[in-house]
């Protein structure tokens, strides 16, 4: 057996990020970032006001209570620039240009009548806290010529939101990898079929299609094959020809007699033994044509762990994506564990926030521990470090956040 690092730095050493896009914003959410965006304005583009108030020269309402006369009314989206002389304010509302003459902004609430008879005098009764108070300035967030978000992102509303505050229109983004999966085994019939003695509903193309979506991919093509002839070959050749950049099987890499994956595609993917559990048959390889494809164990368990740990963080390389790994905490166990001397172990668990300065991993659903159920009410993977000591309850691990 190899270890989970060893067999995952082969995966990656094969990824050969894919070729960027150009697409407007409105387009690009949930794309990883090929280059650097540039701001092409600076943010915010002139002085404006932070608050609802008045433009006041400082030094008229430093000794507050004072009594101003308003000369102008502002609102967001004025070009005027109106004079302030001595003892004189201009009404002012959030996001105006603040007057070339103006030093700070006085909120309605320190005024005696606030927004009421404000457009022709008002009395401050507190003072701002110094010249430039609740002043947003030219470029105080972002200069133009600075980097608004860095290459290796994922675009996310609040980032693009950020971009298009900089005048920039469009962005270079990874093509969405493009994914094919088959399961395999001449057991599995479509859900809702009539089932014969032996035979089970299908359910690891929509397992596998569904977690190749959620992390950023393209579903192309999803099928499966039986045990008997060439079926992997022609589901690879048909993914090629869809244009697909992966192809995941389930099903068929084991030691059995008759292992589909393993018996017709020896010669495109190397078969592994991985120190984890569940989960340790593996096969990876490319085509001539460059199609990474990736063998995982027909245990629905398994094939979802697989994916987590080999086929998510390869998807997400291809994007050139900054961050191949899910976020991870340490958490303590609500229950023991028994430990494997010879591989790593990833549980379902579930998250128990009651206490929030401690959380708890917990089984998903009692009786449940691993099942295709407990896997769907799953919140995380609780990763078990092979050692010779059992687990008792409150001690900690890391968990992968899903």
């Amino acid at each position: 057996m190899i270890e989970v690092s060893a067999h995952l730095a082969a995966i990656l050493a094969a990824v050969e990020p894919l070729a960027p896009e150009e697409l407007p914003l409105d387009r690009a959410r949930g794309r990883v970032l090929r280059h650097p965006v540039i701001a092409a304005v600076d943010v915010p583009g002139f002085d404006n006001s932070a608050m609802d108030g008045f433009a006041v020269r400082f030094d008229d309402v430093a000794a507050a209570p004072a009594v101003l006369r308003v000369v102008a009314d502002l609102p967001a989206g004025t070009g005027a620039n109106p004079p302030l002389g001595p003892g004189e304010a201009a009404r002012i509302m959030t996001g105006a240009p603040v007057p070339t003459d103006a030093t700070a902004i006085v909120p309605f609430e320190d005024t005696r009548d606030g927004l009421a008879g404000s457009l022709s005098a008002t009395e401050v009764l507190r003072a701002p806290r110094g010249p430039g108070a609740h002043v947003r300035r030219r470029g105080s967030d972002t200069r133009a010529g600075h980097t608004v978000v860095a290459a290796g992102l994922r675009l996310t509303a609040v980032r693009i939101a950020a971009i298009a505050a900089s005048g920039v229109p469009s962005v270079r983004v990874a093509r969405a990898p493009r994914v094919a999966v088959v399961s395999t085994g001449s057991e599995l019939v479509a859900p809702g079929e009539p089932l014969r003695h032996g035979q089970i509903p299908e359910s690891n193309s929509l397992l596998l299609a569904g977690l190749a979506e959620e992390a950023g991919a393209e579903v192309l093509l999803r099928t499966s094959v039986g045990d008997d002839g060439d079926g992997p070959r022609r589901a690879i050749v048909d993914a090629e020809r869809f244009g697909a950049d992966v192809v995941v099987f389930s099903g068929g890499v084991s030691a059995g007699a008759y292992e589909v994956v393993k018996n017709t595609l020896g010669d495109l993917l190397t078969f592994t033994q991985v120190r984890m559990q569940p989960a340790r048959p593996q096969g990876f390889g490319r085509t001539p044509a460059g199609t990474l494809v990736f063998g995982l164990p027909g245990n629905p368990v398994s094939a979802a762990v697989s994916f987590e740990v080999f086929v998510r963080p390869a998807l997400r390389a291809l994007e050139g994506d900054a961050d191949l790994g899910r976020p991870t905490v340490r958490v303590a166990l609500a229950e023991g564990w028994r430990v494997r001397p010879d591989r790593v172990q990833y549980v379902p668990v579930r998250l128990d926030r009651t206490d929030p300065a401690r959380w708890r991993a917990v089984p998903p659903t009692p009786g449940t521990r691993g099942s295709t159920r407990g896997l769907g009410d799953a919140t995380a993977y609780a990763v078990i470090p092979s050692g010779e000591r059992d687990l008792e309850p409150g001690d900690t691990v890391e968990v992968l956040l899903l």
